[in-house]
C-alpha cells in the first residue's frame, strides 16, 4: 500500500490505517484470538499504521496490538497512542464492567484527566509497557475539550519536547470537533490532527476553515470516523450517529445519499471512504475493524473504483459541498498487499 508523509515529520502513514478502539472491546466483547486476526488480517492487506491509545478498552487495545506486532520488524510500521487519559487501579469497581467507557472490559482500572506535563510522560511509559514497545511513532492529545488551557501550557509543550529529543516522531491532537483542532493548528506546531466524523458524507464541517488550515500549515490529517459511528457503514443507512440515535432528517439525508450512490453502482460505505480520502490535506484512513472479516471487506471496498459522476450529483443535490476537492485516485495495494 502507498505510504504518505504525516505533515512536516519524517514520519510516514500508508494510505489506510487500522483503528483499534474495536479490539479493545468497544461496545462488546472481542475474544483474544478474533482480536489478533484482525490486526493480522491488516498486516496482510497491507497496512503499517495502527492507532490505539489508554483509553480503548482500559489499555486492552494497547496489549492486544502490542501482542502482535511484536514479532513484526520495528521499522515497518507506525504506531500512534494518545495521552490525556492516565489509568488509575480501582479495585472497588474490579468486579463491575467499564459501561460508562463504552468497553465490555471489567472496570478494574478508573480514567483520570490529565493533561499536565508529568501525566504525559506517565502515560506515554505506560502506554510503551502495555504495546511492549521502546517507542510510539505518533503521540496525540485525547479529547481535550474541556481541558483546552492545560493541554496547550503543559501537554503540548512536554509532546514538543520529546519531539525534539527525538523521542517520538510526531505529535498533535485528536478529537470528535473541528473547532479546537483548527486552534491547535494555528496557535501551535503539531504535525497532524486525528478528525474523527466531521468531514464525512453527511457531515462536511471541517472541510470549510480546518483542512484548508492544515494545508497551509503542513498538518497531516488522520481520519477517522467515517462512517459517523455507523451510519454510513452499510449499503442501507444504519440509524446510530455519533455514538447516539440518528436524527430523522440527517437519516432521510443519508437515505437519499445511498440511493444517489446506487444508481452509480457503488455503495454507501464505498463512497463514503472514497469521499474522505479524496481530499489532499488527508494522509490516512483510520478504519477500524474488530474481525478479520471487516478488515478484508474494508480493504477491498477502498479500493474498488467510484466514478466521478457521482460527486456531481451528490453536489447538484446539495449532498455534499460542491466545492469538496477532486477524487483522487484511491489507496493503491499491489497484488502481493492484497
Amino acid at each position: 500500500m502507498k505510504t504518505n508523509q504525516l505533515g512536516r515529520s519524517a514520519v510516514r502513514v500508508t494510505a489506510v490505517g487500522f483503528g483499534a478502539a474495536g479490539i479493545g472491546n468497544l461496545y462488546r466483547t472481542v475474544e483474544d484470538e478474533v482480536a489478533h486476526r484482525a490486526v493480522d488480517a491488516a498486516w496482510r492487506a497491507g497496512i503499517r499504521y495502527f492507532d490505539t491509545a489508554p483509553h480503548y478498552g482500559l489499555g486492552l487495545s494497547e496489549r492486544r496490538l502490542g501482542a502482535v506486532l511484536a514479532d513484526r520488524p520495528r521499522a515497518e510500521f507506525t504506531v500512534s497512542t494518545k495521552v490525556g487519559r492516565l489509568l488509575v487501579p480501582s479495585p472497588h469497581t474490579a468486579d463491575q464492567r467499564d459501561d460508562a467507557g463504552g468497553f465490555d472490559v471489567p472496570a478494574d482500572h478508573v480514567r483520570r484527566w490529565d493533561f499536565s506535563a508529568d501525566g504525559v510522560h506517565r502515560s506515554l511509559e505506560s502506554s510503551l509497557t502495555r504495546l511492549g514497545l521502546d517507542r510510539v511513532d505518533v503521540v496525540l492529545i485525547h479529547d481535550p475539550d474541556d481541558h483546552w488551557r492545560q493541554a496547550v501550557d503543559e501537554a503540548y509543550p512536554a509532546l514538543h519536547e520529546l519531539r525534539d529529543q527525538g523521542v517520538v516522531g510526531a505529535i498533535g491532537v485528536g478529537m470528535n470537533q473541528w473547532q479546537m483542532l483548527e486552534r491547535f493548528v494555528v496557535d501551535t506546531d503539531i504535525d497532524t490532527v486525528m478528525l474523527a466524523g466531521r468531514y464525512t458524507l453527511l457531515d462536511q464541517s471541517a472541510g470549510r476553515t480546518l483542512l484548508p488550515r492544515c494545508q497551509e500549515r503542513g498538518v497531516g490529517v488522520l481520519a477517522a470516523g467515517v462512517f459517523n459511528s455507523g451510519v454510513l457503514a452499510t449499503e442501507t443507512p444504519g440509524r446510530n450517529y455519533d455514538y447516539g440515535p440518528i436524527p430523522d432528517a440527517l437519516y432521510a439525508r443519508a437515505v437519499r445519499i445511498a440511493q444517489v450512490c446506487r444508481a452509480h453502482d457503488v455503495t454507501l460505505p464505498q463512497a463514503a471512504m472514497a469521499f474522505v480520502a479524496r481530499h489532499p490535506a488527508v494522509a490516512t484512513l483510520v478504519l477500524g475493524a474488530k474481525t478479520s472479516a471487516q478488515v478484508e471487506r474494508n480493504r477491498d471496498l477502498v479500493t474498488a473504483p467510484v466514478p466521478d459522476p457521482l460527486w456531481a450529483d451528490l453536489a447538484a443535490e446539495g449532498l455534499i459541498d460542491p466545492s469538496a476537492p477532486f477524487p483522487r485516485p484511491s489507496p493503491g495495494w499491489t497484488a502481493r498487499g492484497r
